[in-house]
């Protein structure tokens, strides 16, 4: 007999301290009007959880009490089991960067599967879909396809080790490269067993001092130019530029995740900042929306996977260059996001940040926005942070209210406060979002004010 499923339990936050009783008693209420707003999705998150622990297959996806269950996706709205619409501000985590329903990828989508998927063989458009990446991307000189951006990050660490000879990765504390490759505080239970250097973001002295002691043994730096799920934290020029020179001095190579960021300019954040690294790791929205990765960077590294090679570097995957995918990512790329296409999106969700860090001041609440173009990150702090650790210890109570309160209001966002813009998300919808955290202002800022009374505003 299967056992009864346990009561919803209230959103993950910390105890209140004495005398803050507000906050924590607003989210209890919050919480309890999502329970009864949402009886579908509760009981199909028991019917999962009776076959999926915690009835979840992704850990990004699950939130407390339980999470959404979304039935359908036309542009950028979204339709949950109790049938409720959003709009969707989380664009599948960076990688819905087209909406829902595209009429020319799907168009693309049905005449793959009408020309037969699974081939077992080289077609087309894997190799015109990497024209079309390094036409984007001038340092990824040579490429190969992956099933995930995981899968790229891994696999160009292994390039860099087998050029390099050494062993260890300088990666950043913090950083999130895929779900083996994770960096909090602590150790990760389920990271690959690299032997990594942990060093601190955006702080240029140390970690200078780092890969210079190191340099004997370092095989690559691993980072993101912006990091995307430690908050939307962008790495300082100044910073990037250390890590571009002293990579070199030491004869490591410099890996550049633009998983995320590649998004944020026709060529990603690297052309934004003229750095060329040796390898690029990419993935999210490549695939026009569907699973994908890419890493690539020198022909003299990525030379090593010739197959043609008596020495060369094995490097396997099914679906590796899938009709769908291959397909669906080419009219991405070369039809709906165009170099204008992408200018246009990041300048929108630049002028959305800032309209909503002008409303956080002005409203005198302890939240603010970082990023970069179209993606961003709210968080319960007044002062913006540039590295994980300006985050540590922050009571997250204010982030969940904000969380279901803008759900309650028909906007979709991660719990975490990522916002991600798609294409479909448009000046009506940006327009919409800032009116309604207009209205909730009030509120947040009795529960959390961004300073004393004198003291500063915050920013």
């Amino acid at each position: 007999m299967t056992p009864p499923a346990p009561a919803p339990a209230p959103a993950t936050a910390p105890a209140p301290a004495a005398g803050d009783n507000l906050i924590g008693d607003a989210l209890a209420a919050a919480v309890a009007a999502y329970v009864a707003r949402n009886p579908a999705s509760l009981a199909a998150h028991r019917r999962a959880a009776e076959v999926l622990p915690g009835g979840n297959t992704r850990s990004v996806l699950h939130y407390d009490p339980f999470p959404l269950t979304m039935v359908g996706g036309e542009g950028c709205r979204l339709t949950d089991a109790d049938g409720h619409v959003y709009i969707d501000f989380l664009g599948e985590f960076t990688a819905g960067l087209y909406g829902h329903s595209d009429p020319a990828i799907a168009r693309a989508i049905a005449a793959a599967v009408a020309g037969g998927l699974n081939l077992g063989s080289q077609t087309p458009r894997e190799g015109e879909l990497a024209r079309l990446i390094r036409d984007r991307f001038p340092s990824m000189e040579r490429l190969r396809f992956t099933n995930s951006g995981t899968e790229a990050n891994l696999m160009a660490i292994a390039a860099a080790r087998a050029e390099t000879g050494r062993a260890r990765v300088m990666v950043f504390a913090g950083a999130y490269h895929g779900g083996v490759l994770t960096f909090p505080a602590g150790s990760h239970a389920v990271n690959v067993p690299h032997e990594f250097v942990i060093a601190s973001y955006n702080d240029i002295a140390a970690t200078r001092a780092l890969i210079r002691d190191h340099a004997a043994g370092l095989a690559a730096v691993l980072v993101e130019p912006m990091m995307g799920a430690a908050g939307c934290l962008p790495a300082t020029p100044d910073f990037l530029a250390m890590l571009r020179a002293e990579t070199a001095a030491a004869g490591a190579l410099l890996i550049l995740d633009e998983v995320m960021t590649s998004r944020l300019s026709p060529g990603g954040r690297q052309a934004l900042l003229g750095i060329a690294p040796d390898l690029t790791t990419l993935g999210k929205y490549v695939g026009g929306g569907m699973s994908v990765g890419a890493f690539g960077g020198r022909a003299g590294v990525m030379d090593r996977f010739d197959p043609r090679r008596p020495d060369a570097l094995p490097h396997a995957g099914t679906f590796n260059n899938n009709a769908i995918t291959m397909a669906a990512g080419i009219v991405g790329l070369r039809d709906v996001y165009t170099a204008a296409a992408a200018l246009a999106l990041n300048a929108r969700g630049e002028a959305l940040r800032e309209a909503l860090n002008a409303l956080f001041r002005e409203g005198g609440v302890a939240i603010c926005a970082t990023g970069l173009g179209s993606l961003m990150t709210l968080h319960p702090v007044a002062v913006p942070p540039v590295r994980p650790a300006d985050l540590a210890g922050v009571d997250r109570r204010l982030r969940d209210l904000v969380f279901l309160d803008l759900l309650e209001d028909g906007f979709y966002l991660a719990r975490r406060g990522l916002l991600a813009l798609s294409l479909p998300v448009g000046e009506a919808e940006t327009a919409a979002l800032l009116a309604a955290v207009r209205r909730r202002l009030p509120r947040w800022r009795g529960l959390a004010p961004a300073a004393a009374p004198g003291g500063p505003r915050g920013a």
